[in-house]
């Protein structure tokens, strides 16, 4: 566990500690996740959205993983660009909250699969980032009626 950038030796003796070693009593992630209270809220009142804010818990190892996720700033790594990215989209609170979602997702497979971390870097992320993106464009352009091509750049002098 302290393959996970943000988690040293203490971080994961107290996540152990409040988590248990049994990671199968949580049927699947998002029980897990449920659980500590990083989940985003669904507070639906008409058929409209009225707030996706996490429910407030007092639950010490989502407490553990917000703060490993606030030191990663500037972190070159996939948890430190999704914090960069998540805070220039929503703000530093609800971007340590979504951070510390991931990493918590993270530990649970890692726990679930009894394999270690690898960490594919802050490149890979912005990379599928990117993808992803592209590929809502793309998609959004045909519904309009559009084509999108890429432009090979030439340079001009």
């Amino acid at each position: 566990m302290t393959t996970i950038p943000g988690i040293d030796v203490s971080t994961a003796l107290k996540l152990i500690s409040e988590i248990g070693t049994d990671i199968t009593r949580w049927p699947t992630v998002k029980h897990f996740c449920a659980w500590l209270g990083l989940c985003p809220g669904t507070r639906i009142s008409g058929g409209r959205r009225i707030s996706s804010h996490t429910s407030h818990s007092t639950n010490k190892a989502a407490t553990i993983l917000r703060m490993s996720a606030s030191g990663l700033y500037k972190n070159k790594s996939v948890f430190g660009a999704h914090l960069r990215r998540m805070k220039a989209r929503t703000g530093p609170v609800e971007a340590t909250t979504a951070t510390a979602h991931k990493m918590a997702r993270t530990v649970y497979f890692m726990m679930l699969n009894k394999k270690e971390y690898v960490e594919q870097g802050e490149d890979f992320y912005d990379k599928a980032n990117e993808d992803k993106t592209l590929k809502f464009i793309k998609k959004r352009a045909n519904s309009l009626g559009y084509k999108l091509e890429k432009i090979e750049s030439a340079m001009v002098t």
